[in-house]
């Protein structure tokens, strides 16, 4: 994925981070989007609410302005999250391979989705925290199996190790601007 050029204006695609608190959104979005910056830090601060970065890049000659959104995890947050779902066109979905609760939260976050969003959204899952084996709580074949029930992309991540961070946010831009292909292209079908 390249660094967006100058020329034709870029898409604007949102997509929210979702995942139960201390599951490493955050540091996700920091690893994505500030290449070189420190994605964790030994001083964790919670998000608080919401937050959101901007990352400007070229997918298949396609200028992309990926708009991602981080919300909080914590339950006192939680409506206040989930109403920055609506409009969304893709989410990342976060749990942390330490915790087992993150891991049992996902099924909930999915139908937060399916019901703020719309089943028609693009979701990929990552099981984040890859650098710290040695803890693993949640093994990797439970990951793929949830994901695999849900129809969608399961990834191992480190946001520490930068470990298939790219690859991630890649996979998920490239579904949501074939679906956008395929909508526009519709009316030209008829």
């Amino acid at each position: 994925m390249a660094v967006l050029g100058q020329g034709q204006p870029a898409l604007l695609v949102k997509v929210v981070m979702a995942g139960e608190s201390c599951v490493g959104k955050t540091s996700i979005v920091r690893s994505y989007t500030e290449p070189g910056a420190p994605a964790c830090s030994s001083s964790y601060l919670a998000t608080i609410g919401i937050d959101f970065k901007v990352k400007p890049i070229m997918l298949n000659d396609t200028r992309v302005k990926l708009q991602i959104w981080d919300t909080a995890g914590q339950e006192r947050f939680h409506t206040l999250s989930t109403s920055y779902f609506r409009g969304a066109q893709g989410f990342v979905l976060v749990y942390d391979i330490t915790n087992m609760d993150s891991f049992q939260g996902i099924t909930s976050w999915m139908k937060d989705i399916h019901e703020k969003a719309g089943d028609e959204v693009d979701v990929i899952l990552l099981g984040n925290k890859c650098d710290k084996e040695s803890e693993r709580v949640v093994p990797k074949r439970k990951g793929e199996k949830l994901a695999w029930e849900h129809g969608i992309h399961f990834f191992e991540t480190s946001a520490k190790d930068n470990v298939n961070i790219e690859d991630a946010f890649s996979l998920l831009t490239k579904e949501i601007l074939e679906k956008h292909e395929n909508e526009t292209q519709l009316p030209n079908i008829i």
